[in-house]
């Protein structure tokens, strides 16, 4: 069986996320669709990369991953279709898919052509465009058919972090934060630990706070699971299952989690000063 996946910033209210399952369904009610999110924040292209980055991974190859978000349709900007890494990826050419693999060279580029010629053939690109091809890819056909290979599209850098190495210290960015207030930042862990080989030490400072460990796991730090409650709301910094450092509380929420208590944005600085 074929599988469609969905992610957009469309939210639930609206009237959308079941126009393009109502679409997929009319035209091969075969088809297994799954979302990844609806919530993305809108037009967030940095938040849409690492949801489907780390998510995208855990589906067959072959899938094909519908992706609206900053996608309506204007005729100066073309919709593209990505083959990476045995994936199938549907979006609008505005870079999202530039974040997503800014690491990986995609096995083929194409520009849609389907429905793409008139304005009022087009009122609703995640139905009409979208959703026909990736039936079509889902139903065995070749891209060529509804696209022409192209050689570029459109990039976009990742936000990356900085050694200063007159400083020692490594100059991070916050680029996520998750349904658990947790913050994710851009720093990587083999970018850590590359730099950290040369020090003893080390402290992650961001706004007036600072940590000096960096745990493996959420609960890595609970050390008397028979006290186990006691270490809720404490404070971690971790190496989460993407391999990025995370701000985090124990046991934390939207209201009561890192993002709440630290008082950190997407895009504020998190520092890690070598000693």
């Amino acid at each position: 069986m074929s599988i469609i996946t969905l992610t957009s910033d469309f939210g639930r209210l609206d009237y959308r996320v079941s126009a393009m399952k109502g679409k997929i369904m009319s035209l091969n009610p075969e088809v297994n669709c799954i979302d990844i999110s609806h919530d993305i924040q809108a037009y967030n292209l940095i938040q849409t990369s690492y949801i489907v980055r780390n998510a995208y991974k855990y589906f067959p190859d072959g899938t094909i991953h519908i992706l609206s978000v900053d996608s309506f349709f204007h005729k100066a900007r073309k919709n593209i279709l990505y083959k990476a890494n045995g994936h199938y990826f549907l979006a609008a050419d505005n870079g999202l898919l530039s974040l997503i693999f800014f690491d990986i060279k995609p096995e083929a580029m194409y520009e849609i052509t389907l429905n793409n010629r008139f304005d009022d053939v087009v009122s609703f690109t995640s139905t009409d465009v979208f959703v026909p091809v990736a039936v079509h890819l889902a139903n065995g056909g070749l891209p060529e058919v509804i696209g022409r290979k192209i050689e570029s599209s459109k990039q976009l850098l990742f936000p990356k972090p900085v050694y200063n190495e007159s400083e020692k210290m490594i100059i991070g960015d916050v680029m996520y934060i998750d349904n658990f207030g947790n913050i994710i930042s851009n720093i990587s862990k083999d970018f850590f630990e590359t730099l950290a080989k040369g020090f003893a030490s080390f402290t992650i400072k961001f706004r007036n706070l600072s940590l000096s460990k960096i745990y493996s796991s959420h609960t890595e730090l609970v050390v008397d699971w028979e006290r186990e409650t006691e270490y809720h709301g404490q404070s971690a910094a971790i190496f989460n299952d993407s391999d990025q450092l995370e701000l985090t509380i124990y046991k934390g929420s939207k209201k009561n989690g890192a993002k709440t208590l630290f008082g950190l944005n997407v895009g504020e600085n998190i520092y890690i000063e070598f000693f």
